[in-house]
């Protein structure tokens, strides 16, 4: 197994008690410590590769909010520092990467270990301390670059990935299924919302939901949905928020539902799976659920 990243993701810093901080890759690095998986640097990303999913006016206008020092605020929770839009760029260009290598035969499975997250990002509004849909840019450019038929996309952050559904929300060739809590930030997710196409499977759990229960959700809805599609590539937005010491959130899953998570998402993924760091605040959980989901991950994969 394959995990990308690198030092950038450190250079995006946010404002003292942020909980989307520096902090968060020091506990992911603990968690990844020993396994048995080769790691490898990110390149940076390109402009071009943000406009698979985005707009010019998007990107250009995060590049120059950019600032000299201190930090510039997009909304409510999402900042930019000097060093972000590099970061947010090295997420990019390891997400093309993890995609052009598991294509490519070099692994079956890879892990983005990066931040800032990308799934709250919307066309043309950065939110959610999201800067660029990482994941749906890997999407676009498994079918527009490699011309693939069907690619998945299974989103298990707590919260609703409202940019990856409004970024591929017309593209008919990416299943989009998310799990999320409901109700929660950013208030999207209902079941109703299915895409242009039908392609987008929404199931919302109430506060509280634990392990057993999310399993059983997998089982019956999106697990099945998964296996249906047939993805040629399954891109994984692996936020483990979800767990019960999260402090931004309120559902009950504990390390080993992660680890669970990777071995099924495995089962119906056809042999190529790409994983990207999303959401995750509390540092001790963080790191322990890390851990449970690449050493499966790669242990199925080896």
């Amino acid at each position: 197994m394959l995990v990308y990243s690198h030092s950038a993701s450190s250079d995006h810093v946010t404002p003292l008690g942020h909980p989307e901080r520096v902090a968060r890759m020091a506990a992911v690095e603990q968690g990844l410590a020993g396994l048995a998986v080769e790691r490898r640097e990110c390149p940076l990303g390109t402009r071009e590769d943000v406009l698979l999913c985005h707009p010019a006016s998007h990107h250009d206008r995060i590049l120059a909010a950019v600032p000299v020092d201190g930090w510039a605020q997009l909304d409510g929770d999402t900042y930019l520092s000097p060093g972000s839009y590099q970061a947010a760029m090295r997420a990019v260009g390891g997400m093309g990467a993890a995609v052009d290598a598991v294509l490519g035969g070099e692994a079956g499975a890879a892990f983005v270990a990066c931040r800032p997250p990308g799934h709250h990002a919307e066309a043309r509004r950065a939110m959610g301390f999201c800067l660029f849909g990482t994941v749906a840019i890997g999407a676009m450019r498994a079918l527009d670059r490699h011309g693939l038929p069907r690619v998945a996309i299974v989103d298990f952050d707590v919260h609703h990935g409202n940019g990856t559904q409004d970024l591929l929300w017309d593209e008919g060739d990416c299943l989009f299924a998310s799990s999320h809590q409901m109700p929660l930030y950013p208030g999207s997710g209902r079941p109703e919302e299915k895409g242009a196409h039908g392609q987008v499977l929404n199931v919302p759990l109430r506060g509280g939901t634990d392990g057993a229960a999310m399993r059983a959700a997998y089982e019956r809805v999106i697990l099945p949905a998964v296996a249906d599609w047939k993805p040629d590539l399954l891109l994984v937005s692996a936020g483990f928020d979800a767990h019960r010491a999260d402090p931004l959130a309120g559902l009950e899953w504990e390390a080993e539902d992660f680890r669970w998570l990777a071995a099924r998402l495995w089962e119906v993924s056809g042999g190529r799976v790409v994983s990207s760091l999303e959401g995750g605040y509390d540092l001790p959980a963080l790191s322990e659920s890390v851990r449970a989901y690449v050493e499966e991950m790669a242990r199925l994969s080896a």
